[in-house]
């Protein structure tokens, strides 16, 4: 019955560790659902370098690749060494037309390379910059799920957000978003599974969405 299930890979968004799918719950009679982790990265080290060392990770033939946020990103990167049964984004882009003009100015003035990303450890900066809200009122939930604080790899990967510019989406690409996205607003996206009221935090917060629906959208 094992050898029958499709198994799917999770990779969470920037500096998030894989805690924020602890509430993704699958069937186990058709799923078996596996945590991916961020490593950090080696000096000068592409997202596309980057990818093909996570495949290595990835040990099942034909799998379901989910990767939000920026994971949305590198899952779409990995997709070109492996074959998948199905490759779904949630809160992410699939190209630079999708990525906000405050990006686009970032990556034309680097503006991105003075940002204050040696304070990585000031929880509520760290979620400012990947869950695009303040922690305020959320310091314990954000000191759980953004565990990644290393200035190298946050220094990384807002210079490869900023600069990804992939020439086409892998084929058959679900994408899943909120229309309350501040990160990514969905005025700038294409094609997608538009969630009410989802933010970019919708994978936390919104886990019974998920739950409800994604069987039949990696089913179909």
């Amino acid at each position: 019955m094992k050898e029958s299930l499709i198994p799917v890979y999770l990779m969470p968004g920037m500096a998030a560790n894989p805690s924020i799918f602890k509430n993704i719950d699958l069937p186990k009679t058709h799923f078996e659902v596996y945590w991916l982790e961020w490593f950090i990265p080696e000096k000068g080290m592409s997202l596309e370098d980057y990818a093909l060392a996570m495949c290595s990770k990835v040990t099942h033939a034909n799998p379901v690749l989910l990767g939000v946020s920026f994971g949305g990103m590198l899952v779409q990167e990995m997709a070109k060494h492996i074959v998948c049964r199905k490759v779904i984004v949630v809160s992410s882009v699939k190209s630079k037309a999708e990525l906000p003009k405050r990006m686009l100015f970032a990556k034309y003035t680097k503006v991105h390379k003075v940002l204050p990303t040696g304070l990585v450890n000031n929880v509520e900066l760290l979620a400012k910059y990947a869950f695009g809200e303040t922690a305020t009122k959320r310091v314990a939930l954000y000191e759980e799920y953004l565990s990644v604080r290393d200035k190298r790899y946050i220094d990384w990967a807002i210079d490869q957000i900023v600069n990804w510019n992939p020439i086409k989406s892998p084929e058959g690409l679900i994408h899943i978003h909120g229309d309350k996205d501040p990160v990514f607003p969905i005025h700038y996206i294409k094609k997608c599974i538009p969630v009410k009221n989802g933010t970019h935090t919708m994978i936390i917060h919104r886990a019974k969405w998920f739950n409800e629906r994604l069987p039949a959208i990696i089913l179909e």
